[in-house]
């Protein structure tokens, strides 16, 4: 008997489904996050808190139990050298569900599948503004106080390049093609 032996179907066939969640399984790892229904959503967390847990431990049977889930030895070393260690400090709630909405087509409730503890990817970018146009114009200052003095620029002749101009392109007339499709047209209709 299978009493309190719950596990979402989703609609789908023991490996179709086996299937499913692991390329979601992957994709959170890849991406660290995904957007993906709330059905799939919450039938994935548990097999990402698993191997989250599998990676904080960092042993070869580890790396073994999670290539046993994940087929792919490049994603298994990345998971385990990079995503795994940012969980050491953490006890559990690995992952975050966060909802968007409806989707259009099916009325699907949509969410966001995300890790809590994300590296982000994106360089910050300087602030364009007065301070930095500013900070540009004065020059350095030495801890005495005195200006740094820079050397000159030096100019570098340039050489010039020769662009050489394309012919204009010749407009070929269309009239032969077009007239030869229209001949043969007209002849159709003249034989009905």
């Amino acid at each position: 008997m299978r009493h309190a032996n719950v596990k979402l179907q989703l609609n789908r066939r023991t490996s179709w489904r086996k299937a499913t969640l692991v390329s979601l399984a992957k994709a959170l790892i890849i991406h660290q996050r995904i957007k993906t229904t709330k059905a799939k959503a919450k039938a994935v967390k548990p097999l990402i808190e698993k191997l989250i847990s599998l990676g904080k431990n960092n042993s070869l049977f580890a790396k073994r139990q999670a290539y046993r889930i994940l087929g792919d030895h490049k994603l298994v070393s990345l998971f385990f050298k990079e995503v795994a260690p940012r969980f050491a400090n953490r006890i559990g709630g690995y992952t975050r569900i966060l909802s968007l909405g409806s989707r259009l087509g099916d009325n699907a409730q949509l969410v966001i599948l995300a890790l809590t503890e994300i590296k982000e990817k994106r360089p910050k970018k300087p602030k364009v503004g007065a301070q930095t146009k500013e900070a540009e114009k004065k020059p350095e200052i030495l801890k005495e106080g005195l200006p740094k003095e820079q050397p000159p620029e030096e100019k570098e002749p340039k050489a010039e390049i020769a662009i050489k101009e394309k012919p204009p392109i010749s407009k070929k007339s269309t009239k032969k093609f077009l007239g030869g499709l229209r001949g043969i047209f007209k002849r159709g209709r003249d034989s009905l």
